[in-house]
């Protein structure tokens, strides 16, 4: 550790912490600290030493000139204070820097010795992650921890994540073990559009940060950079007709995820709801046992009584009571009333053997073959 600076007295800290690397998919997390950073013009006071935690031929150091002086900065983990005035002051310890090569238990028992000393009240760690997610939706944040208790008070998700890990995931299980209330936001970038920066999904991790700790962020600029970003990618979609195809697939996909219907709770109550259903035989029933001839509770009388017994066909060859009653069924009737009258398949409006005002037989007008002048088909009698 290289302390730059004596410890600061602190009021109510919150540490925010974010790493470049595996967990910062856009830069969106390290952005969002820095900005923090850049806002409230935050005073660095201390940084781990960079020897001890990175390997410089992964993340190798840079040279520049200050006044054509040749100087060298390595890449490590700072630590800064920002003083946040108000109605209720509260300071934030942010935490920024590369994820470490190596040693990754003692990085986070560093940043846990400066918790302590400084009496942290809360580790608020960003990351960002690349998703299945359009970028012309408000972007994810999930907020994550081990606490039930903090889940249960803050609206958080308990963390049931098994597999490979960052740093990410290694501090914030530090944090607990070592009894220090720590939470995790993690926003999701669209996978299509990773490449650095990404001041949605930097803006969206801010205003759940600022929910979660009650303090007003001044954004600055962000949320015009993040409509600027937005336009962007929306016009260079529009270019490729395979990535407009495949954006309003997950268009699709993330709105039919939001409806309420299609939550999990709502899917588990309308099982339920048919089971329900089910086991009570439909509307104004109760079903005693399943298969064909289930008996059927009154309702009114509160007796069972069988089923109504099926209608029975008309057997092959015999009068329905419409023949019996002189009328046609089905679709020969209706075939006789598309039909038009005979003779008037050439617009006449005439019938077989009807003279016209001319006084001209109609009926002459055809020949064997049923066809009128027009040549039209003759309707069936």
């Amino acid at each position: 550790m290289i302390e730059l600076e004596g410890m600061p007295e602190l009021i109510d800290p919150v540490m925010v912490a974010a790493f470049e690397g595996w967990n910062d998919a856009g830069d969106a997390a390290s952005t969002a600290v820095a900005h923090l950073d850049r806002e409230w013009k935050g005073e660095v006071f201390a940084a781990l030493d960079a020897e001890d935690y990175y390997d410089f031929q992964v993340n190798r150091p840079t040279v520049w000139l200050d006044g054509g002086v040749r100087k060298i900065t390595w890449p490590t983990t700072r630590l800064s204070v920002v003083r946040v005035g108000g109605d209720k002051p509260r300071d934030l310890v942010l935490v920024r820097g590369i994820e470490p090569s190596m040693r990754w238990r003692s990085f986070c028992n560093e940043i846990l010795g400066f918790a302590h000393e400084l009496g942290v009240e809360m580790v608020v760690i960003l990351g960002a992650l690349l998703g299945d997610t359009p970028h012309t939706r408000p972007v994810p944040v999930s907020g994550i921890t081990s606490d039930p208790d903090l889940a249960r008070t803050m609206d958080l998700e308990e963390t049931r994540y098994e597999g490979p890990t960052g740093i990410v995931g290694i501090l914030q299980e530090a944090c607990t073990h070592a009894g220090v209330p720590a939470v995790s936001l993690w926003a999701a970038v669209p996978h299509y559009v990773s490449q650095p920066p990404n001041p949605k999904a930097t803006l969206a991790l801010l205003n759940r940060l600022e929910d979660l700790i009650g303090l007003r962020i001044p954004l600055g600029e962000l949320a015009e950079d993040a409509r600027a970003w937005q336009l962007g990618v929306d016009q260079l979609a529009a270019e490729d007709s395979e990535v407009a195809e495949y954006v309003q697939t997950l268009e699709e996909a993330r709105d039919t995820a939001e409806l309420p219907e299609a939550s999990g709770e709502a899917i588990a109550r309308e099982f339920e709801r048919y089971l329900r259903r089910r086991d009570s035989g439909g509307p104004g029933g109760h079903a005693t046992d399943g298969g064909e001839g289930t008996y059927l509770r009154d309702p009114a009388g509160g007796r069972t009584k069988p089923p109504m017994p099926p209608r029975p066909e008309p057997e092959s060859g015999s009068a329905t009571d419409e023949e019996r009653s002189g009328g046609k069924a089905g679709s020969d009737a209706d075939e006789d009333r598309e039909q038009p009258p005979a003779g008037d398949a050439d617009g006449t409006g005439g019938r077989d053997g009807e003279r016209d005002d001319s006084g001209r037989d109609d009926s002459r007008d055809r020949d064997d073959s049923g066809e009128g002048e027009g040549g039209a088909e003759r309707p069936e009698s």
